[in-house]
């Protein structure tokens, strides 16, 4: 596997490390590395060889800094003469380390993995309104995800085998974020990522939100529960890969009473509220909600409790008689 440094000046390399940890999930082989006031290039120099003396080849080693030119990148410039299968990249941001992380399933080096990483990296940077981005900077058009096509297509008409095809089924109450946009979209490899809540698809600020933040190459829609049991049963969504957001239990239990076919349930983040227990970090039910599970498990659904795909499954089971007993001394 290839290593990874994360190198900078003052303490952004742990804070990212930080960050991709939250959102992306702990990743093996990656060390963040940070230069301070009162250090010289010496003091720098012995903790990069520090570091890349932890990892598991330290002759296949990416390095990611926030500056050209700066102290931590002359450094590892300077050293990296004697390193041939050592790469750099700067301009260091999330979408950048979210791409490594990934990347390194799919090569085995350093110099390949920085290649793949350079065009997630810029098309990390946006603005709003988009008017704002100069001509040059914009990204080019993603290229076509799939068959799937664009523009209206008449009733009756049947693509693919003429039914949608679900990467996966998500219960998350932040619906499209981070951890969905790039880890789970990378996985799971959707055309599609649609939110399914009825609040959201006539709150117009929140939908505007979640479809802008829909990752390079992705569309992403909102639709009420009603809208997507219908597009379960419209042949012209056969060459769609869907990932589904629903913000509820009962709202995922709603779309499959109404025909939406789905085998199993992600289950990555449930907001605590009154009336709720927490049952893990991420995780709180209410009597409603342990009710939902049971019917859903009824139902013969599965679940897969993680928050990103690193992560280790629970046990849903035992969460929802956590949950229930907690409640019931409530």
């Amino acid at each position: 596997m290839v290593g990874i440094i994360l190198a900078s000046h003052g303490d952004f390399a742990t804070g990212i490390y930080s960050s991709a940890c939250m959102v992306f999930g702990e990743a093996d082989d990656v060390i963040p590395v940070t230069f301070h006031n009162g250090e010289t290039p010496d003091d720098l120099r012995v903790k990069i060889q520090e570091a890349v003396a932890k990892l598991e080849d330290p002759e296949n080693v990416l390095f990611m800094c926030d500056l050209f030119a700066g102290t931590p990148y002359n450094q590892i410039f300077l050293l990296s003469a004697d390193h041939p299968g050592w790469a750099i990249v700067t301009g260091m941001n999330l979408p950048m380390i979210a791409e490594a992380y990934g990347a390194r399933d799919d090569f085995e080096t350093a110099g390949e993995v920085a290649t793949a990483i350079v065009s997630a990296a810029r098309e990390g940077i946006v603005t709003h309104p988009e008017s704002l981005m100069p001509a040059d900077a914009a990204p080019a058009p993603a290229a076509a995800a799939s068959a799937e096509p664009t523009g209206a297509i008449p009733p009756g008409t049947v693509l693919g085998d003429g039914h949608i095809k679900y990467v996966l089924a998500r219960i998350d109450s932040r619906l499209l974020h981070g951890q969905v946009a790039t880890a789970w979209s990378k996985t799971t490899q959707p055309t599609r990522i649609i939110v399914c809540s009825d609040g959201v698809a006539h709150d117009d600020l929140r939908k505007t939100l979640i479809e802008q933040a829909a990752p390079p190459g992705i569309k992403a829609n909102v639709v009420p529960i009603d809208k997507i049991i219908q597009v379960a049963k419209d042949p012209r969504f056969g060459a769609t890969k869907a990932l589904l957001l629903f913000e509820t239990p009962q709202d995922a239990l709603r779309a499959i009473k109404g025909g939406v076919d789905i085998k199993e349930l992600n289950v990555g983040s449930m907001a605590h509220s009154l009336g709720k227990v927490a049952v893990n970090k991420v995780l709180s039910l209410g009597k409603e909600d342990v009710e939902t599970f049971d019917e859903l498990k009824k139902l013969g659904i599965t679940f897969d409790v993680r928050k990103v795909p690193t992560d280790s499954k629970e046990d849903m089971n035992a969460i929802i008689e956590k949950a229930r007993a907690e409640l019931a001394n409530a």
